[in-house]
């Protein structure tokens, strides 16, 4: 019999926390608003007691959150928030708060390092040892799979915050406060509010910023290209739907990549997917990484 897991998805905006023995059908899940740390985490521990005395007590935890967040286990920082721009969570204590509540062993990385390995294992990259993943919401942030592994070193991947060319056409300040024009700075949900005063959803089919975004991600899909050589790009996130973006970006990131070489497409097909697990990854994500602790 499978073990019960618990798993965290720990957003700037939202939280999702849920029970399983099958991490693609939890049997139970919560959504939660992510305000104060003490509050939002008093509150996520609150349902694993609900859901321990319904189900038992959970063999691991597997937190996927924002960050940045010190994911180097046995350093001073493992488990706590770093400089984040989510206002009162820097220097929070995601890990032992949690940890201290449930009791079991724990397990954490970045949210979009657990998406990745959640769309490795049974996603859009499943079959491949080497994908990345991007999440454009609010924020962008990028996870590497290499060899069904997660990509760490002092500290995690931030890929949002490459740099880009900026576009000929496009004059609107970036949105990052720590580095001018980068990939979050120019085309995340906040950018892109910062434009128009509304979400990408509500610009038509043909608007012309539709094309400086698809440039601007595409530039950053064509670095991951140079660097890392993903086998796939899987690219999720609130922005991205609405259907059409991907093909966009690809074509866009070819054009980058000015034929020096061309990315296998993963059997014959798209190169940049959306996630097979849509707005479950993250969460899926959390309970992958309680299976790997055990």
């Amino acid at each position: 019999m499978s073990k019960l897991l618990a798993a965290v998805e720990l957003g700037g905006t939202k939280v999702l926390a849920a029970i399983a023995t099958d991490p693609l059908n939890p049997l139970r899940r919560t959504r939660i608003a992510t305000e104060d740390p003490a509050g939002t985490l008093a509150l996520v521990a609150t349902f694993f007691d609900e859901a321990k005395a319904e189900f038992g007590a959970p063999a691991a935890l597997g937190i996927a959150s924002f960050g940045p967040i010190g994911i180097r286990r046995g350093s001073s920082d493992w488990g706590r928030m770093g400089r984040t721009t989510k206002p009162r969570w820097q220097g929070a204590d995601v890990a032992g708060v949690l940890a201290a509540r449930l009791g079991c062993p724990l397990n954490l990385d970045t949210d979009v390092n657990g998406a990745a390995i959640a769309e490795a294992r049974w996603g859009a990259g499943r079959g491949l040892g080497n994908i990345a993943y991007l999440t454009v919401g609010t924020g962008i942030g990028g996870g590497l799979v290499v060899e069904g592994r997660p990509v760490h070193g002092a500290l995690h991947p931030e890929m949002g915050h490459v740099r880009l060319q900026r576009h000929p056409e496009d004059d609107q300040a970036s949105q990052c406060t720590f580095h001018p024009d980068c990939a979050e700075g120019l085309a995340s949900g906040l950018a892109i509010m910062a434009r128009f005063g509304h979400s990408l959803a509500e610009l038509a089919p043909d608007h012309p910023f539709r094309a400086i975004l698809a440039d601007y991600l595409g530039q950053l899909c064509a670095t991951l290209v140079l660097i890392a050589s993903p086998e796939r790009i899987v690219i999720g996130g609130g922005v991205m739907t609405g259907g059409g973006l991907h093909a966009a970006i690809e074509k866009a990131m070819s054009k980058r990549l000015g034929g020096y070489l061309e990315p296998p497409s993963a059997e014959g097909g798209a190169f940049i997917v959306p996630p097979a697990l849509g707005d479950h990854a993250g969460l899926a994500g959390g309970f992958a990484l309680a299976q790997d602790l055990l």
